[in-house]
């Protein structure tokens, strides 16, 4: 611990380089650990891809709408913040798929779109595809290794149909990257360890489902209701938490500064220096919970081949359109909106009914529908060149065919993602492994964020703490044994 001029000892110093919810969970951690903390953010406000808004005075949420309930981590955040009265399950749990130009409802029994049980496909999927998911129960136990692409190994028993139709939509829309890509042991881990046990995947999914680890069937978007609920918003939006947030670490004695970015990490004895264009910030321990490219910039003299690890990870740029309604004269619309998948060709990757999905949108506009649609994944950035204009028109012309929608909005938003989304291909988790490994031999130095551990709210708070956790135990540690018996007054 470093003394005062009075010689009181003070409480270790710690530095947050993020301002979104991975670095505001990390500061609230490290305060209570008993820490002095200063949290840095580069841009004008909190949040990161957590962002509330408003369209024609309806409040919307503008990025991330909801928070996976069965975890506790970000639930916990929501009440530590004071939000806990204002959690709140979707209005509705059902949801569609938009193929072959028909609404189909949302098949029910899977595992992010691996079913358990073909005949609960049907409708989404012709006789011969359905006979070829059937088909898995009669095939050898495949060899899946140490990781595989969850497109091509649920292509390979089942056939490309399930994976284009259900896989793609779900799995590939929650990573706005490509399934037959995308690691299976990093995204659905519960599906890989089942499938390396079991001869078919079809007894996996069950095995997955017996478990409870199943992602429920109302995965488009909605939830079946706190108490056992899967999925959660917050009245008012999920872009409200981080400033909730915010607010609970600076009544605990953090330091919150937004227009700080951290241009140099430099060591700095057994501790470091965090360099902005504003000041220099003396610290014993830095948790940085910024995006890859950022990390790398500030790792790159320390840790070179932590750098070039990070450098490899890709990420995925989005545009979500929100359009506002007149109730009167609209087609009923189904549910809280629908998945497409993107073999069909269209633009839009999916839509949420919001007006329909959160009761808070519903009775706070209730002359309006709140509705919205998702441009762009991994690979087809090429949409997101298209001006503001033409994506509400694309996104018009697609929820038109979809659902007979023909009305103009009275009010629209685009909000776009540069990057928003890190791609969890195959060897992911090795990856992250090496990079923790070369991270190793810098003490009181940890990453965190959506890029490492899991996309999610709740996993991205779980990184926090895992960071945070590590860093204020080798600095408490090296404290004590400097200044035996002291406290962790700050």
């Amino acid at each position: 611990m470093n003394a005062d001029t009075t010689g009181t000892q003070r409480a270790p110093h710690a530095v947050v380089v993020g301002g979104g919810i991975t670095g505001l969970a990390a500061a609230h951690r490290l305060l209570a650990a008993g820490l002095r903390v200063t949290l840095l953010e580069s841009g004008g406000r909190f949040g990161g891809k957590l962002l509330a808004g408003e369209i024609a005075g309806a409040p919307v949420d503008l990025g991330a709408e909801s928070l996976l309930a069965r975890r506790p981590e970000a639930v916990a955040l929501a009440e530590a913040a004071g939000l806990g009265d204002r959690l709140q399950a979707p209005a509705t749990t059902t949801a569609s798929v938009w193929s072959r130009g028909g609404l189909v409802p949302m098949p029910k029994g899977h595992v992010m779109g691996v079913p358990g049980d073909p005949a609960a496909l049907a409708g989404l999927l012709p006789e011969e595809a359905l006979r070829r998911v059937a088909g898995d129960l009669d095939l050898p136990p495949t060899e899946i290794g140490d990781d595989t692409a969850i497109g091509a190994y649920v292509a390979a028993r089942m056939g490309h149909e399930v994976v284009d139709r259900l896989v793609e939509p779900l799995l590939g829309g929650v990573y706005a990257g490509d399934a037959y890509r995308i690691s299976m042991k990093a995204a659905v881990p519960a599906l890989f360890e089942a499938a390396r046990r079991h001869p078919t995947l079809t007894a996996a999914v069950h095995a997955v489902q017996a478990a409870g680890a199943a992602v429920p069937d109302d995965a488009a978007g909605a939830a079946t209701g706190l108490g056992g609920s899967v999925f959660a918003g917050i009245s008012g939006g999920v872009g409200t938490l981080p400033g909730a947030v915010a607010d609970t670490v600076r009544a605990a004695g953090g330091t919150l500064l937004t227009g700080a970015p951290a241009t140099a990490l430099l060591r700095e004895g057994a501790g470091w220096r965090v360099v902005t264009p504003e000041r220099v910030l003396d610290a014993d321990a830095v948790v940085l919970a910024v995006p890859a490219p950022a990390a790398a910039g500030l790792l790159g003299g320390h840790a070179p081949r932590a750098a070039a690890l990070l450098d490899t990870i890709e990420y995925a740029s989005m545009a979500l359109v929100t359009l506002a309604f007149r109730r009167a004269g609209l087609p009923a619309l189904p549910g809280s909106g629908f998945l497409v998948p993107p073999v069909d060709g269209h633009t839009i990757k999916a839509s949420t009914f919001s007006s329909q999905k959160w009761r808070w949108v519903g009775e706070a506009a209730p002359d309006l529908f709140v509705l919205r649609t998702s441009v762009g994944r991994h690979g087809e950035e090429a949409h997101l060149h298209r001006d503001d204009e033409d994506l509400v028109a694309a996104s018009l012309k697609d929820l038109g065919a979809a659902t007979g929608l023909a009305a103009r909005p009275v009010a629209t938003t685009v909000t776009r993602w540069n990057g928003g989304l890190p791609q969890y291909p195959v060897g992911h988790l090795d990856r992250v492994a090496r990079l923790r490994a070369a991270l190793a031999g810098l003490p009181g130095l940890a990453l965190a964020g959506a890029a490492y551990d899991g996309v999610g709210i709740p996993a991205c708070v779980a990184s926090a703490h895992r960071a945070a956790d590590a860093v204020a135990g080798e600095i408490l540690a090296t404290s004590k044994s400097t200044h035996p018996g002291a406290g962790h007054s700050s």
